[in-house]
């Protein structure tokens, strides 16, 4: 695959959307799973097909059409989530109307109905420049914003009320994490798919909770697990000729489940040890 690489444009492609997936998942998949978001960003997710099938019925980019329906869900949650609506509830009817909207979008179109099974399982090989460029903006744009309001993340992750006291404005961090997800979601739609995109928003960050409490190392730890889960999955794909999204997916939950199982096996080996030197 490695001289393929050189060979083929898609792959060049595939490898940098990998890239710029691990990256966004790495980042905000840390906030997401620390925050107990993981639900709320998949309801984020499946909302973004009803803009995909807008896309497709009104003739412009599905992914944009994704990026505003992600957007809207977004805002719309963190809204009547504060104007006391249950969590819970929004996540299950915005998910669901999301999904709706994009099945009735691709019913009401003329003639034959697109393949969208690419939006929802993934398909990184297929990923275009123009793809490439919006998913570079987004994770830029998602970079930066975590990187400018880092101590305040810190502050509003450790405990949101203490965060207030000292004079974070919780409230606006929160709307701008749902916004930031909602981009995130954008970013990783081409790579795994709207089904499989929240195993890769909580895979990485899960993972790198298993190695470290640190905040900023645990981000660096989930994006370096993110590019291995998406370049390596390529790979697999590449080779064994199956979904690019699957394979990613998998990979990440195996590689996940073996981690935890050694550092579990490993805290029973030392508790083990002291109990022993105790007697």
């Amino acid at each position: 695959m490695i001289h393929a690489v050189f060979k083929y444009q898609f792959l060049q492609n595939a490898l940098l959307s990998g890239i710029l997936a691990s990256i966004v998942c790495g980042i905000i998949g840390v906030v997401i799973v620390e925050k107990k978001l993981v639900m709320m960003s998949g309801g984020i997710a499946h909302n973004s097909y009803g803009g995909v099938g807008l896309g497709y019925l009104l003739g412009f980019e599905p992914i944009v059409g994704a990026f505003l329906f992600s957007v809207a869900a977004a805002f719309g949650i963190g809204v009547l989530e504060r104007k006391g609506s249950r969590t819970d509830v929004l996540i299950g009817l915005f998910w669901s109307l999301g999904m709706a909207l994009g099945i009735l979008f691709i019913g009401i179109m003329p003639g034959y109905p697109p393949d969208l099974s690419s939006y929802l399982f993934g398909s990184i090989l297929s990923v275009t420049r123009a793809n490439l460029l919006l998913m570079a903006c987004l994770t830029a744009v998602v970079t930066i914003v975590v990187a400018v309001l880092y101590q305040d993340w810190k502050a509003y992750l450790f405990d949101t009320e203490f965060a207030a006291i000292l004079g974070v404005k919780t409230a606006f961090l929160k709307y701008l994490l749902l916004v930031l997800i909602a981009m995130s979601v954008v970013v990783l739609i081409r790579v795994v798919g709207i089904v499989l995109v929240l195993a890769l928003m909580t895979a990485p960050a899960a993972t790198a909770a298993l190695l470290t409490d640190r905040l900023g190392t645990r981000m660096l730890y989930a994006v370096g697990f993110g590019a291995f889960f998406c370049v390596f999955g390529l790979w697999i794909s590449y080779e064994t000729n199956i979904a690019s999204g699957a394979s990613i997916v998998i990979l990440s939950v195996l590689c996940y489940t073996a981690l935890y199982l050694a550092v579990r096996i490993k805290e029973r080996a030392g508790r083990g040890a002291s109990g022993n030197k105790s007697m």
